[in-house]
């Protein structure tokens, strides 16, 4: 019985579709699909090379079973380097095939596309034995072109192809008949990303399966094919297809059900239940104890993040008898995987009232030397970012501001989201204390300093 791959590629249209997840949500889809049996995951390109490099590397780092793809992007190395200790790692050349998407996006036309697919194919395969090329809207390139762009992609090292029908425009006997012409053109392992606008995803699976496809291409994202789908087919036809998956039915539907209900930051790994009923962490806890707390609930990171995270650990525990899973995964977004500090909050006095103007008295350092700012403003708050905006000497636009209680309780542990907009782009910053004005200058220079480390 012939075992069909199944390659997930939610993150990846998630990161095309501008649906913002938090590190940690990508964390949590990316291990469950491992443990529901999917064989490959793939990872969006490196837009924010450093920030997004630590992400990917954190989640190719927790795959247990299944390969990690990645959308190589101009830059193949940079890429490679996120993977490239994975079990049998994938770098995908992700490129336009349609005649009007390759003038878009590209400016070229045929000739010049096939020219660009040889060169970042024999960048990639210089890099990775596994190289695929993602054919970008196929379903309406040129009659032969897909062809062509096969034999090239295999002349310059490239294992498998993959037709995404990005407009919804194919019927099953399509996908028929274009794997047959692949299959005479070339050699590379076929596999098909299906679109659900016609409700035909899960009859052109059949049909590229029967047709000779070595895989079907997932997402739990609007028009794909889902994976608690195709394990339903599986589960009633296997033996009249002849083929078989490894996707673990129950598991899956659980996990699509989180995603599609927008659940994903409560989709946790065991560990972190465990971790939630079990015993909590006080101010005897040492640096090797936090860090396999750490580690227990998901993420894998360097001595120098644990290390800082254990730094935090220490400053919010001074006002705590314990803290929790819950609250340890706050410190963990505030601490971890973030750019170098230039600014560093040295102390705060911020003084207001129904009946005074909220002032603000705030001292932050850098490079060894201390810079103070006094400002007022309309609140707490606004009167601390004004004091950080007369030391930096520079006002953002604030495009977010939110501040959330992370634990319940009297002494309940805040946490704040702050979203600077500099140069027309978004830099976040979060910050995590018991005193919440504390949490919200801490995410501000948190932001502050990424916009600092890019420029």
């Amino acid at each position: 019985m012939k075992k069909i791959i199944v390659s997930d590629a939610t993150l990846r249209a998630c990161a095309e579709a501008k649906n913002a997840l938090s590190f940690r949500e990508k964390l949590n889809i990316a291990q469950w699909l491992d443990a529901a049996g999917v064989d490959a995951i793939e990872l969006p390109a490196l837009v924010h090379e450093k920030e997004d490099a630590v992400i990917c590397r954190t989640i190719a780092a927790a795959m247990k079973n299944a390969s990690v793809a990645i959308d190589c992007g101009e830059h193949p190395a940079a890429a490679w380097d996120c993977v490239k200790d994975t079990l049998n790692p994938i770098l995908q050349i992700v490129l336009p095939t349609s005649t009007v998407q390759m003038e878009y996006t590209y400016h070229l036309k045929a000739p010049k596309m096939l020219e660009k697919l040889a060169d970042l194919c024999q960048k990639a395969k210089a890099l990775c034995p596994n190289v695929e090329l993602v054919a970008k809207d196929a379903t309406r390139a040129e009659e032969g072109f897909i062809a062509a762009c096969c034999k090239v992609a295999a002349e310059n090292g490239a294992t498998a192809i993959t037709l995404c029908d990005d407009s919804g425009i194919f019927f099953p006997e399509d996908y028929t008949k274009l794997i047959g012409e692949l299959k005479a053109a070339c050699d590379l392992a076929i596999y098909i990303q299906p679109n659900d606008a016609l409700s035909m995803a899960a009859a052109s699976a059949i049909a590229a399966i029967n047709a000779g496809a070595a895989g079907i291409k997932t997402a739990a994202s609007a028009d794909h094919l889902r994976a608690d789908t195709l394990a339903d087919i599986f589960r009633a036809k296997k033996d009249a297809l002849d083929a078989t998956v490894a996707l673990d039915h129950t598991a899956i539907h659980n996990l699509i059900g989180n995603i599609l209900a927008g659940s994903t930051s409560a989709v946790e790994a065991p560990a972190l239940q465990e971790t939630e009923a079990g015993a909590m962490l006080d101010e005897s806890c040492t640096l090797a104890e936090i860090s396999t707390a750490v580690k227990e609930l998901g993420y894998d990171l360097s001595d120098e993040d644990n290390g800082k995270i254990y730094e935090e650990f220490k400053r919010v525990i001074a006002k705590k008898e314990t803290i929790g899973a819950r609250e340890l995964e706050a410190i963990i977004a505030s601490a971890a995987m973030q750019v170098p500090s230039t600014f560093h909050v040295v102390n705060y006095v911020v003084n207001s009232g129904n009946i005074i103007t909220a002032t603000a008295n705030l001292t932050l350092e850098k490079d060894g030397e201390q810079f103070t700012g006094v400002s007022t403003g309309d609140g707490p708050i606004d009167a601390a970012f004004h004091a950080i905006e007369q030391i930096v000497g520079h006002h953002y636009e604030l495009d977010d501001f939110q501040v959330q209680a992370v634990t319940n309780g009297r002494e309940a542990v805040g946490s704040a989201l702050i979203r600077l907009r500099a140069n027309g782009k978004l830099y976040s910053g979060n910050g995590v204390s018991t005193d919440i004005i504390g949490a919200c200058i801490r995410a501000y220079v948190n932001a502050l300093n990424k916009i600092v480390y890019e420029g």
